[in-house]
């Protein structure tokens, strides 16, 4: 399946590259979503008429990242979890927890821009955890997490 992006896509091209995906990825996700159209003449005239207002608005997304990006630097949350002395969680730590934790210090984050690398966190103790904030920024935070008493 051969489609025309209009917004940066990661690991797939930039705004207004011809891809080729395959097509549940293309069916299922990049055109339900907005992030691209398949190509046909009359797709490549009208992306073309709106090159201008798509580099526009990718433009101001990236802008609105790299400002949440300099808010979240340096960011700290505990979360309380229940433990076993051990310090092993009875249960796990995931991005929706952090997403969470984060909402309530005052930062703006969804669970899906929370990328954990090794999985859930299954123990106590402090870790960093990247936010993905755009397809070009990424900031980390830091992350305790406690037992609670």
């Amino acid at each position: 399946m051969e489609l025309i992006l209009l917004e940066k896509v990661r690991n797939l091209g930039n705004l207004g590259d011809k891809v080729k995906v395959k097509p549940g990825y293309g069916r299922n996700y990049l055109l339900p979503q907005g992030k691209a159209v398949p190509v046909t003449a009359a797709n490549l005239e009208a992306f073309e008429k709106r090159r201008a207002e798509y580099e526009a608005k990718a433009n101001s997304l990236l802008s609105d990242a790299e400002s949440r990006k300099t808010k979240l630097e340096g960011a700290e949350v505990t979360i309380a979890a229940h433990a076993s002395p051990e310090g092993k969680l009875y249960g796990s730590v995931g991005p929706r927890e952090i997403a969470d934790a984060l909402e309530a210090a005052g930062h703006k984050v969804s669970k899906g821009e929370v990328i954990q690398g090794e999985g859930p966190i299954r123990n106590t103790g402090e870790y960093d955890v990247v936010i993905s904030l755009h397809a070009d920024v990424q900031t980390q935070v830091k992350v305790i997490v406690v037992g609670e008493k």
